[in-house]
């Protein structure tokens, strides 16, 4: 099915892409779908089910049987899209340093890649989405006339996640930031099934030491001239 439009967002981890495709579609009207969430729902079913993420084969059946949905917030709580599985509400709960620890793994399933991959599909055919995720272009939907990928150094996005977390009071350090980023990087790019790259038809823009609102710019021209290329 062709998604009716859809702009793919793709790139690693903390390289600032949930941010830009966020604001992408808030100048265009569309809906935000962070596909990220779907593995950490269920991560977090898994968790709540199995106390542990480990048994490939009962998390790949558990994804298969359950219902996630994403639908624009109803909660005027700083969240940017509501997530559900099977009908309830897990918007923070899948936020939890709990499933961060896990959503790694749980993400490298290739039997739970596939089945979010019909997920995705499902909620992207109702168009008008900005999707962002690690193989949105490659895997998900190949076929989207607009990708790009975000990149940035392993050190430029660790000192933003520190930032972030230190804006937050947590306590952690950068060195621990950037060794668990080039730890997930490892895991993205080598898994067997969607490994993260560029798609050979996505425009490549690396962040490195520009703003969020230079970068969103840097887009919005390529998005347009693109636009007019095929019109």
């Amino acid at each position: 099915m062709q998604p009716a439009n859809l702009i793919a967002i793709d790139g690693p981890a903390a390289s600032g892409k949930s941010t830009l495709a966020e604001k992408i579609a808030r100048k265009l009207g569309y809906f935000f779908f962070d596909t990220g969430v779907m593995y950490r729902a269920v991560t977090l079913a898994a968790l709540k089910q199995f106390n542990q993420v480990d048994d490939e084969r009962n998390v790949t059946l558990l994804s298969e049987k359950i219902q996630i949905d994403v639908q624009s917030p109803s909660v005027d709580d700083g969240r940017l899209m509501d997530v559900l599985v099977d009908g309830k509400d897990v918007t923070w709960e899948i936020r939890t340093p709990y499933v961060d620890r896990n959503v790694s793994k749980v993400s490298a399933y290739t039997g739970v890649r596939n089945a979010m991959t019909d997920q995705q599909r499902r909620i992207g055919a109702r168009g008008n989405m900005v999707v962002v995720g690690r193989d949105i272009g490659t895997v998900v939907f190949p076929e989207a006339k607009q990708k790009i990928y975000l990149d940035a150094s392993p050190e430029e996005r660790a000192r933003r996640r520190f930032a972030e977390v230190q804006q937050r009071g947590e306590k952690t350090t950068y060195e621990e930031i950037l060794s668990s980023i080039k730890r997930r990087d490892a895991i993205d790019s080598t898994r067997a099934m969607a490994p993260l790259k560029p798609a050979e038809d996505a425009f490549v823009i690396n962040s490195d030491g520009k703003t969020i609102e230079q970068v969103v710019e840097e887009v919005v021209q390529l998005l347009t001239q693109e636009s007019k290329n095929v019109g």
